[in-house]
């Protein structure tokens, strides 16, 4: 899933509330999307998700899954829930979402940078560990 594939539409906004729309319920979400009963109810505090609210029930619309499913992705490349809630409130869904886009792509270079970061940090601590590694390996032999 990548943030296009979501469509330009990540807030999964125009949909229709019709009693026709399939709707899910917040167990069969959890099992779908790989996460806690927790989880969802943990991002629909945030604001991040807004389903449909029959007392306890929770009933998920197609908008809301478009919405869960931006919401992970962005977790996984390391966006705080700030920076995606940020993306998906800037959605409008009359208009053309240039700031939407653009804010989503500032956000997305400066991530890119700082995992970039990472991997030449990560890399560097892997060399140090193999040099640590066969220096001990080293002195066992020599002791052996």
């Amino acid at each position: 899933m990548n943030f296009t594939s979501a469509g330009l539409d990540p807030a999964g906004g125009g949909g229709s509330d019709s009693v026709s729309e399939n709707l899910t319920r917040i167990g069969e979400m959890a099992r779908e999307f790989g996460v806690t009963l927790r989880a969802l109810r943990f991002y629909e505090d945030k604001g991040l998700i807004q389903p449909i609210r029959h007392g306890a029930t929770r009933l998920y619309r197609s908008a809301d899954r478009k919405r869960l499913d931006f919401v992970l992705l962005g977790r996984r490349v390391g966006f705080s829930l700030r920076d995606i809630k940020q993306m998906l409130d800037l959605y409008d869904p009359d208009g053309s979402n240039v700031r939407q886009l653009k804010v989503m792509l500032d956000k997305s270079e400066r991530q890119r940078g700082r995992l970039e970061k990472q991997r030449e940090e990560l890399a560097q601590a892997l060399a140090d560990l193999d040099g640590l590694i066969d220096d001990v390996r080293g002195q066992l032999a020599a002791r052996a």
